[in-house]
């Protein structure tokens, strides 16, 4: 599989570590985008830095001549203690911690001109030194901080290839070690050794019971807030099953709101033929009544003409 382009890594590595995962995604995003499924998933698998990490990125990616000079310091130091050389190492030492103190400076230098960095106050230099010190004695540390990508802070935990100073004896100011070592010297470098070993591990137990309290006192949050949700989702279900209870008789009181409606319309109708029909039953008894008056008016004409007929034949008589 081919490896990500060395910009890409080096753009998401010198953004801040609360913006990461977004420029991460975005990344991820745009190579499907592209059809890139495979560097997708590479830049997907790109994990985020802590804060002391990414000041020890900012500082490999913007001054990588700085971190190329601990690699070579750190050779040397490795060369030295390899060949139990006492001056070479107590110069190394002297150089190690002056050459450590320069870069952490460099960090403080960039981080003030980074807005996205914490305020002076608040850098974690304590760590970045630890970093750059195991740097020197881990080669797995040193490539990831020379590459930039470093992702936690590193410590170095008293074991391995570390430069330890003053492994001999140097005694008079002897610009040549003694030709045989002087083992009480290296006795007390291995007890001092052993003491920030033990310290070290001391210090890791007491940080892990120090988790460990977090984590229980995070866990009794989580069952509290686990509890909320769960009355929170009962009255939820609560007040959706009464929003379903009223909308169904909304429902059916809109049925029959309808159906009275309908049956109100009808019946208007029904009123309507009504009205039409006694209307035309008036004008029906109205000619009617005419017609019988004309017709009583005429029996009545003919009955005084008859009358009149039987008059003049009486007096005819």
């Amino acid at each position: 599989m081919p490896a990500l382009p060395s910009d890409l890594v080096q753009r998401l590595y010198r953004t801040p570590p609360d913006r990461f995962v977004a420029a991460r995604d975005a990344a991820v995003a745009e190579a499907r985008r592209a059809g890139d499924a495979a560097g997708a998933r590479q830049i997907a698998r790109l994990k985020r830095p802590t804060v002391a990490a990414w000041l020890v990125n900012l500082l490999a990616l913007e001054r990588p001549e700085l971190v190329a000079d601990l690699a070579q310091l750190a050779d040397a130091l490795r060369t030295a203690q390899r060949d139990l050389k006492g001056p070479k190492l107590r110069e190394l030492s002297a150089q190690r911690r002056a050459v450590v103190a320069a870069l952490v400076a460099e960090v403080r230098r960039i981080a003030a001109r980074n807005p996205d960095a914490p305020s002076a106050g608040k850098l974690p230099l304590g760590e970045v030194e630890a970093t750059l010190n195991a740097a020197l004695a881990d080669a797995e540390v040193a490539e990831q901080v020379r590459a930039g990508t470093l992702l936690r802070a590193a410590h170095y935990a008293g074991f391995g290839e570390v430069p330890r100073p003053q492994l001999r004896l140097v005694t008079g100011g002897a610009e040549e070690p003694p030709r045989a070592p002087d083992r009480a010297a290296e006795r007390a470098a291995e007890r001092a050794g052993d003491r920030r070993a033990r310290d070290e591990r001391a210090a890791e137990r007491a940080a892990r019971a120090e988790r460990a309290k977090r984590r229980r006192a995070l866990e009794r949050e989580l069952a509290a807030a686990r509890t909320d949700q769960g009355r929170a989702e009962k009255d939820l279900d609560g007040a959706a099953a009464a929003e379903r209870d009223g909308g169904t008789a909304l429902e059916e009181i809109e049925a029959e709101l309808a159906e009275l409606e309908r049956r109100r319309a009808a019946a208007e109708q029904e009123l309507s033929r009504s009205k039409l029909a006694r209307r035309a039953a008036e004008r029906s008894l109205t000619a009617a009544r005419r017609r019988t008056g004309e017709v009583e008016a005429a029996i009545e004409a003919l009955d005084a003409e008859e009358e009149d007929v039987a008059t003049g034949d009486g007096e005819a008589h």
